[in-house]
């Protein structure tokens, strides 16, 4: 029994590992993952450099103040000191404590600013895709690409596929090519809801009667998952977001193909009527 124990110990040592040195290399979240998952977009990317350099600051001051606690523990404790100092000053301590921190608060600044203003102004972009929230899927449009719509919902646990993660994968995915900058404009029609994709580095809101925008550039192919983040309601949990990123020449032929489904399939049945009434 404790060898037992044991092994599923390790295994789930082993597990967590795992998880940290891959950092969920793929477009979904993995079990015991502890990190980030991989960047698929600059954005991305900066935001691991950026989580790298808070995490630093953060060990390193956590580390200080213990040492700090541990030696006044020692030095300052009631058998070595039986009769307190009664200082109440030290210039240049004060000094110190006040001006470290804004030196820290300005080593953090300059990377966080330049992180917002890469997430917030949105370069020239290849395309425009338009994502709407609904209670409780998502719908989207390809204002560049003939129109095309469809909505995307959550494939029920009965349904799922081999290799489609529960509660994460869609009965329709958003289609997108690689290398290519894509301006995302999200709104809502009903209530607040969040349009979020970790592996993106994206997370932004969709307010009803109000159009936000983002940006993405995969540098990846793969398929990506995310879900509403803002609480929308009692199936909140159930709306899920599934983009699949393939070659440019991959998604033109997508594109020819969802126009060709969006074609009314009784145009060609009035023209053969048209052109057999010209006959007569």
């Amino acid at each position: 029994m404790a060898l037992s124990k044991l092994g599923v110990a390790i295994k789930g040592m082993a597990l967590v590992v795992m998880a940290f040195a891959l950092g969920a290399a793929g477009g979904e979240p993995v079990p015991w993952q502890v990190d980030m998952q991989a960047a698929a977009t600059p954005v991305m990317a900066q935001i691991r450099e950026f989580n790298i350099l808070i995490s630093i600051i953060i060990v390193l001051i956590s580390g200080f103040v213990l040492a700090l606690l541990a030696y006044a523990g020692y030095r300052f404790n009631e058998k070595r000191n039986p009769v307190p100092s009664r200082t109440s000053h030290n210039t240049a301590i004060e000094v110190l404590w006040t001006a470290v921190p804004i030196l820290l608060l300005v080593l953090i600044a300059v990377p966080s600013f330049r992180l917002l203003y890469k997430q917030d102004i949105i370069p020239p972009a290849d395309m425009t895709i338009k994502a709407i929230g609904h209670q409780w899927y998502w719908s989207y449009e390809y204002p560049d690409h003939g129109d095309i719509a469809f909505d995307s919902l959550m494939v029920p646990d009965d349904e799922l596929q081999p290799g489609q993660p529960r509660l994460l994968a869609t009965d329709t995915e958003v289609v997108l090519p690689v290398d290519t900058t894509v301006r995302i404009l999200v709104t809502a029609d009903d209530v607040i809801h969040a349009w979020a994709i970790p592996a993106f580095g994206t997370k932004i809101d969709a307010v009803p009667g109000r159009t936000n925008e983002t940006w993405v550039r995969v540098e990846r192919e793969g398929v990506y998952y995310g879900q509403c983040s803002e609480l929308c309601g009692i199936q909140h949990g159930y709306m899920p977001i599934a983009v699949r990123v393939v070659s440019k020449e991959e998604f033109d032929q997508w594109v020819d193909e969802q126009r060709t489904a969006m074609a009314p399939p009784a145009d060609g049945m009035r023209l053969a009527a048209a052109t057999a009434r010209g006959a007569e």
